[in-house]
């Protein structure tokens, strides 16, 4: 009896809980993901995530491929050509404060291109966890927000539209895109059911529609067309091109249905009325969105500094460029303009060459892409270069890119 006694005592021994470094990684990179969508206040979770997640990532060490040296030469370039610029304008906090946050971004990008060296599958599922549940978060609070449930219409809406937990409808938009993206393909793949993707893109969706930005629609529509199109182009046999253009039909009737339903409401149809016009007031006039820009070309052209970080609205009376290209010649001086063309040539070159390369994370790799060349062409419509998300597949489709072509079993999905 004493035996068996003392046999149980020693298996009801509580076992000490052990931590590995496995999963503290990604811990902190599924936190990172979810941090991503709230950016009400600054610093930003994001950044706190991101400095945990570059501390935990720094014990064990980062590989850095020689292939990711074009991605941070022309963001360092990029931003000395901010910093040069800056030089006359250093006792303006708001300017100094511009070039601390360019600097901080492309940090984040080189070292999510560079921890996809080892489990790239993993992460970027980890990662697509978090960002899921990050828009969940963020489209959800719009809709609250829209609809002034609890009081919450102040807080979480800009001018009667959805911003959730953003200060712009117009960056929320786009960020909830790749979440949507993402679930619509993993429903066209047969990963998951069609249901449940409808579900999980459900939230998001509401969201960026409820925010009623133009370039926020635009890039949704794209990135699913481009989506759609690739994974039909690589889909390896007849019968799953089948599937994804018979899902595709399913997916767009369900979206359509839910759409119509929406324009029943007095309030929203008003509203999308208004917006879903492409000639709005701001947009035209020599004062206007391009009237300013065709403006500014000029100017640049004699000045190879720039105006200097955030000087732009000086001189045109309080308006943003609304042109990630015309900002970068201004705020960052002809270096920075140059690299920063440069690296969005570049990207579109590693990152079309990526799509079409077989391996277990192509499909990443596609759904990815698909939002990022959208919101490269987006930059024409409206500055993108401190979106948080904008560099976190800059450095996603750099790291994979990187990537030998033979893909370890591991890394499968």
């Amino acid at each position: 009896m004493s035996a068996v006694a003392d046999h149980r005592e020693r298996g009801t021994e509580r076992r000490p809980l052990l931590l590995s470094y496995g999963a503290l990684k990604r811990g902190t990179l599924w936190l990172l993901g979810a941090c991503s969508g709230i950016v009400l206040i600054e610093p930003s979770p994001y950044e706190v995530a991101f400095l945990l997640a570059l501390f935990v990532y720094t014990l064990t060490g980062i590989r850095f491929s020689q292939k990711l040296l074009p991605l941070a030469a022309l963001l360092l370039l990029f931003n000395i050509g901010g910093l040069v610029s800056l030089i006359p304008w250093t006792e303006d906090g708001d300017s100094v404060r511009f070039m601390a946050v360019s600097l901080y971004l492309m940090l984040t990008a080189i070292f999510l291109a560079a921890i996809m060296a080892e489990d790239a599958g993993g992460r970027l599922e980890t990662l697509r966890q978090g960002y899921l549940f990050a828009a969940w978060v963020a489209g959800g609070a719009a809709v609250l927000g829209y609809f002034d449930i609890a009081g919450l219409g102040d807080l979480f809406t800009l001018y009667g539209r959805g911003s959730g937990t953003f200060k712009d409808p117009n960056v929320l938009a786009p960020y909830l895109a790749l979440p949507i993206v993402y679930g619509l393909q993993r429903v066209l793949t047969g990963r998951t059911g069609i249901l449940r993707g409808l579900f999980l893109i459900s939230v998001p969706l509401a969201g960026l529609f409820l925010s009623f930005s133009r370039g926020g629609w635009g890039v949704l529509v794209g990135a699913m067309v481009l989506m759609i199109g690739l994974s039909f182009l690589t889909a390896p046999t007849a019968r799953q091109r089948a599937r994804i253009v018979g899902m595709a039909v399913t997916a767009l009737v369900a979206m359509v249905a839910a759409l119509l339903i929406a324009l029943s409401f007095e309030n929203i149809r008003a509203v999308f009325e208004v917006r879903a016009s492409l000639d709005q007031d701001y947009d035209q006039g020599v004062t206007g969105r391009f009237g300013n820009q065709l403006r500014a070309i000029p100017m640049l052209l004699d000045d190879p500094n720039g105006f200097g970080p955030l000087r732009f609205r000086w001189i045109f009376n309080q308006a943003d460029p609304h042109n990630v290209y015309v900002n970068a010649f201004a705020s960052y001086g002809w270096l920075g303009g140059i690299a920063w063309l440069g690296l969005m040539v570049a990207t579109c070159y590693v990152g079309w060459r990526l799509v079409f390369r077989r391996g277990p994370l192509q499909q990443h790799a596609i759904a990815i892409w698909s939002v990022l060349f959208v919101l490269i062409l987006q930059g024409m419509q409206i500055d993108t270069d401190h979106w948080r998300h904008l560099y976190l597949m800059l450095g996603l489709i750099w790291g994979l890119a990187a990537l030998p072509r033979t893909t370890s079993a591991a890394e499968r999905r």
